[in-house]
């Protein structure tokens, strides 16, 4: 029988033994972490200006709902804490420490918007609060050294920019643009990446930047002022609510350009519905997503399976709405980090295994695109692909690009 004295002594000899060698003991599991629960958080906007994003936040509780029937992961549930901030930044910060503070959050998971996820960076950083896969593309996300308890996952707006540029280069290189932009980091990364691709041309082909603020009731000045500019290119740098008022007030006024629209402003149901489909007809954007109104996905393995999921989870979900496949995508994203960290879900590992995915296949990614991360890579999809909506859906042309 072993003594009390003993247990000690040799307890104590192995805790020196780890310490000369500078092997460091297995920190702890995160707050939020039991044995029967993995607690979370987010906040996204199901109010206010962007509240048409809500959407994803729906579509990423439901697929952890369907993860916790099938099992949970390990045995532990998924408890995502998903709070309203109305795109405000003040609230963010309130409903953040909240979190973090008071719920004892293992991470923040998706928290959507640059401005509201700018005012938390910092704080979640000195605390070493994993902050991962932010729905939000701005550049900022992807900065290990500075902020290495931040992680991207959707592609860059300034890789979108890069993309649009190439575009003009070479299929319109006389182009006059007009740029609307947010005037905040998420808009001005537009600007930044379409003037970096455009290298010394951007100073001859830009004619024209509006910008706007999200309190603003509309940007029909904006509109109007880049018409009388003479430019015949429009870049659309905007959130959905100014996206749909951007493309029927040019439709309205007869302004007809070139017309680029940004990313995260593409849904068929939440934009170009309400701008009017066939004042949308023409319109041109990059994404890396199928687009579930695209009838060539019908025989699509994974657009059968998103759809399964659809069905099943958010029966009166609009299908047209592509921020549903993004959210069912982040939070598989998610899910295999978690599945990754095995045993071991101390926030350190927790950030670790993030930046540790490789070749990631989702079913609604475009084919030939994957996701990737490593400790000096916070970028997980680089890739998109061109695509023009011809008054009932998006059609794709031109290859995968790499911004």
């Amino acid at each position: 029988m072993i003594s009390r004295r003993r247990l000690l002594q040799t307890t104590a000899a192995s805790a020196a033994l780890w310490a000369a060698r500078g092997l460091p003991a297995r920190a702890a599991n995160a707050p939020g972490v039991t044995d029967k629960e993995i607690k979370f958080g987010q906040t996204m906007p199901y109010s206010g200006p962007a509240s048409s994003y809500g959407a994803i936040g729906k579509a990423e509780l439901a697929y952890f709902k369907k993860i916790n029937d099938e099992g949970g992961i390990n045995g532990r549930m998924l408890n995502l804490l998903s709070l309203d901030d109305g795109y405000s930044p003040p609230k963010t910060v309130e409903q953040i420490r909240r979190l973090v503070e008071q719920d004892q959050v293992a991470f923040i998971f998706q928290s959507l918007g640059t401005p509201p996820n700018s005012a938390i960076q910092k704080y979640l950083n000195d605390r070493k609060v994993p902050h991962l896969f932010v729905a939000t593309g701005a550049t900022k996300w992807n900065d290990p050294k500075h902020f290495p308890w931040t992680i991207g996952w959707q592609p860059n707006y300034q890789t979108e920019g890069h993309i649009y540029a190439k575009y003009l280069l070479i299929n319109k290189p006389d182009a006059k643009i007009g740029i609307l932009y947010q005037n905040d980091d998420y808009g001005k990364d537009y600007v930044v990446g379409l003037k970096d691709g455009l290298g010394d041309k951007a100073k001859t082909m830009i004619v024209k930047e509006e910008s706007y603020e999200t309190s603003d009731p509309t940007i029909d000045s904006q509109i109007v002022s880049l018409q009388a500019s003479g430019a015949d290119t429009f870049l659309n740098a905007t959130t959905p609510k100014f996206a749909a008022q951007a493309i029927r007030k040019a439709y309205d006024i007869g302004w007809k350009p070139l017309h680029f629209l940004n990313n995260v402003s593409i849904s068929v149901s939440s934009v170009l519905t309400p701008a009017g489909l066939e004042k949308s007809v023409g319109v041109i954007t990059a994404d890396y997503r199928k687009d579930p109104t695209d009838p060539r996905w019908k025989d699509d393995p994974g657009y059968k399976q998103w759809l399964e999921f659809m069905k099943k989870y958010m029966p009166d979900a609009d299908l047209g709405d592509n921020d549903y496949p993004y959210g069912m995508m982040v939070a598989m994203t998610m899910v295999q980090v978690l599945k990754q960290c095995g045993s071991d879900l101390s926030r350190e590992n927790i950030m670790k295994e993030a930046a540790n995915l490789h070749d990631l296949e989702m079913p609604m990614l475009l084919p030939g695109i994957k996701v990737n991360t490593g400790p000096d890579n916070f970028a997980p999809i680089k890739q998109m692909q061109l695509q023009r909506f011809n008054g009932k859906s998006w059609e794709l042309f031109g290859d995968v690009i790499m911004g």
